[in-house]
């Protein structure tokens, strides 16, 4: 991944954010040598979205598959969590 110092952003701007993405999808921005921001295209970034809910999706299904989920009315829903928030005495 390519990294952009953050003085190249004072000087060139949005200019070498493009000339960074030319070479690669993401890139860092660097402040006082530390990385400290990823920037990338947002057809990049709505591919990863993409890939984070393809992910969820399928970890649910694992779920299902094994029986780790649980079948209850709102009522019985809202009480359940109201009881495991519920601070010990």
């Amino acid at each position: 991944m390519s990294v952009i110092p953050a003085n190249d952003l004072k000087i060139k701007g949005i200019k070498a954010i493009e000339e960074a993405l030319l070479i690669q999808p993401e890139a860092s921005v660097s402040v006082r040598g530390q990385v400290k921001y990823v920037v990338m295209s947002s057809d990049q970034y709505q591919h990863l979205r993409e890939c984070e809910l393809e992910a969820a999706l399928a970890e649910s299904r694992e779920d299902l598959d094994a029986g780790r989920f649980v079948k209850e009315t709102v009522l019985q829903h809202i009480q359940r969590i109201q009881k495991m928030n519920a601070l010990p005495a």
